[in-house]
């Protein structure tokens, strides 16, 4: 099966430096497979430099020497730096024509000159980055995109589709399974001219490249892992974003944030290949993935900010119907992609205010001039936006409350809704923005959180927790400052769902009348649509494997996740590290505390004990309250099938006690406590001892409650054996230190730690480094609804801390 391929694009700050080419060619071992398309901007600052070299030609040749002789020394440095032998060599002659060539232009300068002139930073680019990874035997090609892509000159250069496609199809058709590293930012005309892209131009040529080449995802790598809920230069507590609606992200480049670009999602939005947004000093870091779902819209997720922004103001004459003309003037810039980044329509004043950059003015103006608007046009300077962005804000009150109580004190010549409700924006006068920006995104995003809980089961751990959370709602909320309300309760078939929130006596009452049938999957996408709440939080606490497999949509919808499930804690470890990565490099949490010794604190110690230095070598004990029950009271005096019962009817055992009985619960508590602990182990790695034979297991339940007698032989001659050597039965879990690992019944002496348990009780032996001779022992309750219920309110009261 072929492996879909991918692009990557680069921008400038990533190839800032040899340091900088090291870690893409890193990035591109670690991330991209043969047949992957690369596409570089020029390195660090050297468009800005070749701009300074042409406006010196016709001021100061002098200028413009020292200018070009820096940029040679600056791209010599870099091929010297990181190629070898002949490779460089051949590079810095090429380097050194081209660097001849430009010396011998002279002014003036047309701009189709000019254009090929600032061509030459990514073809410097593309031409190192290929020899880099080709020294590191990646099979690749270095391209210019000037050999494809077709497009004419104009103020927003637009690729032809229909006369770039054959051209780059015939040319991956005569590189299969190679890597080919393209430049950005420019494309060619039918006269064969370059023709610059425009601003972020290089981000443009990715996307459009990518949709061309049919893609599965772009990758924008750049010096930030992605979108913020602000400048983090400004704002300190600003957090990465990551999963941003499409049209979120389309609103944000509309009003010019420097992350993203509209030109650049143009072709994402009309392909099906996924955008990403990534680090390349920090790969690792998390990423921003823009996607084409539209998910929950509840609020701004954005504050964003402009410096240097301009006002044409449009004066009609009274007799004009001035709704008519302020429609169609707004649909003509619309076409000319020139849509302002916000307006005001002043009727009775006859007056049309359009807000725009200094980059886009010009040409607002020219296609102001060529439609012949009839009326007076003047240019203002000396302004300022701000806006909070994210669907929904229009309509979340506190957010638009927040936003105009900060603006209250500000000189704001006007604020705006778009007619999509995706932004609000203020235009300002000159203020100080930093401390502005501070104080909206702390007023929206760190006032009084709202959380929404959803609660998937509701057996006896889920009605236990539900008595719980209420009684101590009013605390937790107090004492984390933020508002927690259980929207929703989801069983196997059907859901009971109340965006304003659900009180016990809904789930109680209402449940059995109103819930909601679904497929497995539309509960999720009603909960994601959510509206007023900053966090979802899922609470599995079913032993249910379809759950289980959806983890990865639960973080895909960037929700946290508290877990008493272990079906994923014990998976194949490749859906167990997948599961762990997907929360994690989305910033969001999965906790799964209650999933080994119920309440007791047994995986956050492992946990600790590795994050503070320790190694632990080996781990025992009676992992299963419901066995350690069992075997207390198992004595010859009461057949065990007759305990069994007991201990289902009073809420012991899992639902299907043969989930106790057949080891599995056990080895899976194993497994999550031995993967925390360090270790590498899989599921089918653990020798496990069931008490159920065959036939029982494939019985219905009712089948082997009613023929549980089965189970009495064995253990009885199990127990009179050990009796007679003065020992009792205990089923026992170990992690040794050679990696072994097993589950199973065990005669103990009667002293034994691991035999002198309260009915119930579980118990765990850590050894490790420093807990070598005597090892750390905990033990406690292991079983029971209640404590379950407690640990699962202990890991949502850990996780208020976090959000």
């Amino acid at each position: 099966m072929t492996t879909p391929r991918q692009l990557h694009k680069f921008g400038g700050s990533s190839l800032a430096d040899a340091d900088c080419y090291q870690r893409v060619a890193q990035i591109l071992c670690d991330y991209s497979q043969p047949s992957d398309l690369i596409v570089v901007s020029a390195a660090g600052k050297t468009t800005n430099r070749l701009i300074t070299f042409i406006d010196a030609l016709s001021k100061d040749g002098r200028v413009a020497h020292e200018t070009l002789l820096s940029l040679r020394q600056y791209q010599s440095e870099l091929i010297t730096t990181l190629l070898d032998g002949e490779t460089a060599d051949h590079l810095l002659t090429q380097l050194m024509a081209e660097m001849s060539e430009l010396g011998e232009i002279t002014a003036p300068i047309t701009s189709d000159k000019r254009a090929y002139i600032l061509g030459h930073g990514e073809m410097w680019s593309a031409r190192l980055l290929a020899a880099v990874l080709t020294q590191l035997q990646l099979d690749c090609a270095m391209l210019d995109a000037r050999a494809f892509l077709r497009a004419e000159a104009g103020i927003q250069p637009e690729i032809d589709r229909a006369a770039s496609q054959p051209l780059l199809d015939n040319i991956l058709a005569q590189h299969p399974n190679k890597r080919l590293v393209i430049t950005g930012f420019m494309a060619q005309d039918k006269a064969g001219n370059t023709v610059l892209l425009g601003r972020n131009g290089s981000d443009y040529s990715a996307t459009i490249i990518g949709a061309l080449a049919h893609v599965n995802r772009v990758t924008i790598w750049s010096d930030v892992a992605g979108v913020f809920s602000a400048d983090p230069r400004l704002v300190g507590e600003a957090c990465l974003l990551p999963l941003l609606r499409l049209d979120e992200a389309n609103e944000l480049a509309r009003l010019a944030a420097p992350v993203l670009h509209s030109r650049t999602l143009q072709p994402v939005t009309q392909s099906t290949m996924d955008l990403h947004l990534r680090c390349s000093y920090q790969p690792e870091a998390g990423s921003t993935r823009i996607e084409r779902v539209l998910a929950s819209g509840r609020g701004a997720k954005i504050i964003t900010s402009l410096d240097d922004v301009l006002l044409i103001e449009l004066t009609f004459g009274r007799h004009h119907a001035f709704k008519q003309i302020q429609r169609e003037t707004l649909q003509r810039l619309k076409r000319m992609q020139l849509e302002p980044l916000a307006y005001e329509a002043l009727e009775d004043q006859g007056l049309l205010r359009l807000a725009y950059t200094e980059e886009i003015t010009s040409g607002a103006l020219e296609c102001l001039q060529d439609a012949a608007v009839e009326a007076e046009i003047k240019l203002k300077e000396g302004f300022q936006l701000v806006a909070a962005v994210g669907a929904g804000v229009s309509n979340n009150a506190n957010h638009n409350f927040g936003f105009y109580q900060q603006l209250k004190a500000q000189p704001v010549e006007f604020i705006s809704t778009t007619e999509s409700g995706l932004s609000l924006v203020a235009v300002l006068r000159h203020t100080d923005l930093p401390p502005l920006v501070h104080n909206i995104h702390t007023q929206l995003f760190q006032a009084q959180k709202r959380i929404a809980l959803v609660l998937c089961g509701k057996g006896n751990i889920g009605s236990s927790w539900l008595r719980l959370f209420y009684q101590q709602k009013a605390e937790l909320e107090k004492r984390r400052g933020m508002n927690f309300e259980l929207v929703a309760v989801v069983d196997s078939q059907r859901y009971l769902f109340n965006e304003a929130g659900l009180s016990e006596q809904d789930v109680v009452e209402r449940y059995k009348d109103d819930a909601i049938s679904h497929d497995g999957h539309s509960w999720l996408t009603t909960v994601n649509d959510l509206q007023h709440y900053d966090d979802i939080v899922v609470l599995d606490v079913t032993a249910s494997s379809f759950v289980a497999n959806q983890y990865l949509d639960f973080a895909q919808h960037g929700m946290h996740l508290i877990s008493a499930n272990k079906v994923a804690g014990s998976a194949p470890s490749e859906y167990y590290y997948q599961v762990k990565e997907a929360f994690a490099k989305i910033g969001r949490q999965w906790f799964y505390n209650a999933t080994v010794g119920a309440g007791l604190p047994i995986n956050h110690t492992v946990r600790d004990l590795r994050e503070s230095g320790d190694d632990i070598t080996a781990l025992s004990g009676i992992f299963s309250g419901t066995l350690s029950w069992l075997f207390q009271q198992y004595d010859g005096s009461v057949p065990f099938s007759h305990l069994v019962d007991l201990a289902w009817q009073q809420g012991l055992t899992e639902p299907d006690p043969r989930h106790d009985l057949d080891g599995s619960d056990v080895m899976r508590k194993l497994v999550i406590l031995a993967r925390e602990a360090g270790f590498h182990i899989e599921p089918e790695s653990i020798k496990v001892e069931s008490l159920v034979s065959d036939s029982l297991a494939e019985v219905s339940l009712d089948a082997f409650l009613d023929q549980s007698d089965e189970l009495n032989a064995l253990l009885a001659e199990r127990l009179e054996k050990a009796q007679l050597e003065g020992k009792v039965l205990r089923y026992v879990a170990r992690l040794e230190k050679n990696g072994q690992a097993s589950v199973g019944i065990e005669a103990l002496d009667k002293e034994h730690a691991l035999a002198n348990l309260l009915p119930c009780d579980n118990i765990f032996a850590i050894e490790s480094r420093w807990y070598k001779d005597n090892p750390l022992v905990i033990r406690g309750p292991g079983a029971g609804r209640e404590v379950t219920a407690g640990a699962i309110q202990s890991d949502l009261n850990l996780l208020s801390h976090l959000l």
